[in-house]
């Protein structure tokens, strides 16, 4: 069965010094796409043949040709995953070779989110750096206050009886102190305002006023005047020694109050302030009325 005839040997004869040409396979890298990545490895799998006696359809190509055929397309098929490996692809599975894609993205957005931050934080840094610089050297801007000067007004007392019906000595005063201040800030205005500015007679607050709260500019001056008061003030036991003080020369009463200076250096964020107690002493004459110059020695400024 296997026998040829002439006329098949010699259709044959011409064709059999031809040496088959190995088969040629186009490679491709896998796309993204997992449909793409199964086109792609068919098409490594598929040869390609170039001329009819490759092609399955010649009658040269039996079962040996086959076996042949399937081991040099399994063996290229071998040699082009390792070629492609060699040169950094990675094999045709999808899941293998796309990888974790949000591992790296996240990466990117945490690293952007640190730069940020750390921008952030040294601009903190910076700016309140900057405000402590300003902090400090504002620090030894003080506001100066001096007081010239206390006009007494109306200085008398009688007989008469406090709320409950207790007969004592009142006094009445009513007086205006006169003062100096000074703000030597070279770069902020200061808020100037103060305590209760009482006087006090015997530990006992016979006039009281307060200074209005006011803006200061820089580096300026200013004369403010401040209302001292007192209406039939009790003196109790403190009355007896009044007829006393008053045959000698005068009543010694005390001044004592407190001045508060604030200044805005960087709006609310950097803010000085100071306190400046003020204490002086003098004596009144309730005969007539005048005013008395303090002198620098008659007040302590702490």
């Amino acid at each position: 069965m296997h026998h040829k005839s002439d006329s098949d040997v010699t259709s044959l004869a011409p064709s059999s010094p031809r040496s088959p040409k190995p088969p040629v396979y186009f490679v491709q890298s896998p796309s993204r796409d997992s449909n793409d990545g199964d086109k792609s490895c068919a098409m490594q799998a598929t040869p390609a043949f170039n001329s009819p006696v490759e092609s399955p359809s010649h009658p040269s190509y039996g079962r040996h040709s086959r076996a042949s055929s399937a081991s040099r397309v399994s063996g290229s098929l071998k040699g082009s995953r390792k070629r492609s490996n060699d040169k950094g692809w990675p094999e045709c599975k999808v899941i293998e070779e796309e990888g974790d894609y949000n591992g790296l993205y996240g990466e990117k957005g945490f690293s952007r989110r640190c730069q940020i931050l750390m921008a952030l934080l040294g601009f903190v840094v910076i700016f309140s750096i900057f405000c402590l610089i300003l902090w400090g050297a504002s620090r030894p801007y003080k506001a100066r206050v001096t007081v010239k000067s206390l006009a007494v007004h109306n200085f008398y007392y009688g007989e008469g009886s406090d709320v409950t019906g207790v007969p004592t000595k009142m006094l009445t005063t009513n007086c205006s102190l006169r003062m100096s201040v000074y703000n030597p800030a070279t770069f902020f205005g200061i808020q100037v305002s103060s305590t209760t500015i009482s006087l006090m007679y015997s530990d006992i607050a016979v006039a009281t006023g307060q200074l209005k709260k006011y803006y200061q500019p820089r580096k300026s001056h200013r004369n403010v005047t401040v209302n001292i008061q007192g209406l039939k003030v009790p003196l109790y036991g403190a009355g007896a020694s009044l007829e006393v003080d008053d045959t000698s020369g005068g009543v010694p009463v005390t001044l004592v109050f407190e001045v508060r200076s604030r200044g805005s250096v960087v709006g609310k964020l950097v803010r000085t302030k100071h306190r400046k107690r003020i204490s002086c002493s003098m004596d009144v004459d309730s005969r007539k009325t005048k005013i008395i110059t303090l002198k620098a020695s008659s007040c302590t400024y702490k």
